[in-house]
């Protein structure tokens, strides 16, 4: 088997991968992660990492009009310590916290607080500052197999695909998921220990980790704790797919909760070849006590060229979190909505691996009627944006 950690693809026997945010998996052809590699003695060193400026205006009664930036940065290093066995530490940082507490406008988006009392609603959260500092080792059992122990006091379990911001079928689309809390909240997650077994077409994984959502102070690291649990069985058959399905139990997941647990399953689907990444994904999230409610998610990014790309997403999720008042006739009612986001990026080499991306999107909503004196009858939201990235 052949192995680029610091690259992060692995192929062999017929089967390839890419791997994504924590152990997760991505399709070779969407290509090793790009950045700036460097040697630093024994150690492959790879700098990766974007700053991402957008103005978006949110349309409708609850949407707004904002400017912000989103970034990340990562640093990894792998280190092959003979043996057929590996090392590769992992550092991810950004500075969304500069945006202050209550994040970007995103319309029917919910999850997390800006303060410890006031839940998030039409809003994106920004991540912490310590997005993941993690440690991975992976020890070759046969030719082809190896066992690995991943984890850190910052990291991510193994649950559901790859975080949104890892994922070439999302690289250009400057909204979060709506969907984001059902199928990828967990990726900063305070405490995490995956163990697994992988192979080029498969990998079973499972993980102990922190249930409870990063809370308002993004500064910070909290206290790391193992209350959580999930596994993961994913299937690379060919270079071209990545196929997983995850089940996990989150103890106390929502800060504004805490008597709340949830279980959740995710079922994913990706595939990428000549210049096209899709992913199409299926989440269920049983509250307890509380509702079922599921969610789709269907992404697109397609390299028409050198220069010019074509993206969308597809979304439909059952939400019970949009009227926080207990108050308000419609609090604590499920909803069905969905959004259709498509926007068209113009993309520059600038040098090496630095390059940027010019674009815009546009979203717009489908809903029950119950919810047009809140939002308007036909809400339709703009995003314009210019992305400096250290690779892709």
């Amino acid at each position: 088997m052949d192995s680029n950690m610091a690259g992060m693809t692995m192929t062999g026997g017929g089967g390839a991968y890419a791997t994504g945010s924590g152990t997760a998996r991505l399709p070779a052809n969407e290509g090793a992660m790009q950045g700036l590699y460097f040697a630093a003695g024994n150690w492959m060193m790879m700098l990766h990492g974007y700053a991402w400026g957008v103005h978006t205006d949110q349309g409708g009664p609850r949407g707004a009009n904002e400017a912000f930036v989103q970034s990340m940065a990562m640093l990894s290093a792998s280190h092959d310590l003979g043996s057929g066995a590996r090392v590769e530490l992992r550092s991810m940082f950004s500075l969304e916290p500069l945006m202050g507490p209550r994040g970007y406008p995103n319309l029917f988006a919910t999850g997390e607080s800006a303060d410890g009392t006031s839940p998030l609603i039409d809003r994106q959260h920004p991540h912490d500052l310590f997005m993941e500092l993690s440690g991975r080792v992976d020890v070759d059992i046969a030719h082809g197999s190896s066992l690995f122990v991943y984890g850190g006091p910052v990291a991510e379990p193994a649950l559901g695909p790859s975080a949104f911001m890892h994922r070439a079928s999302a690289q250009y689309l400057p909204d979060s998921p709506i969907t984001h809390h059902w199928f990828d909240s967990t990726h900063i997650s305070f405490g995490v220990v995956t163990t697994g077994i992988a192979t080029p077409h498969w990998q079973i994984e499972g993980s102990a980790f922190r249930g409870r959502e990063p809370d308002q102070h993004r500064w910070d690291i909290e206290t790391p704790k193992l209350d959580s649990w999930s596994v993961r069985a994913t299937w690379t058959p060919s270079p071209a797919w990545a196929m997983q399905v995850s089940h996990g139990y989150i103890h106390s997941g929502e800060q504004l909760e805490p008597g709340v647990n949830e279980a959740r399953t995710t079922a994913s689907v990706q595939y990428a070849t000549g210049g096209l990444s899709t992913t199409l994904g299926f989440s269920i999230k049983n509250k307890q006590p509380g509702r079922t409610l599921t969610a789709w998610l269907a992404e697109a990014n397609w390299d028409l060229d050198r220069h010019h790309t074509l993206f969308a997403r597809a979304e439909n999720v059952a939400n019970d979190e949009l009227f926080p008042n207990p108050a308000d006739p419609l609090h604590d009612r499920k909803f069905r909505v969905s959004k259709l986001e498509g926007g068209y990026a113009y993309r520059l080499k600038i040098a090496g691996p630095v390059q940027a991306a010019l674009g815009g999107s546009l979203g717009v909503y489908a809903k029950p009627a119950a919810l047009d004196a809140a939002y308007g009858k036909f809400p339709v939201s703009f995003s314009l944006f210019a992305k400096l990235s250290l690779g892709h």
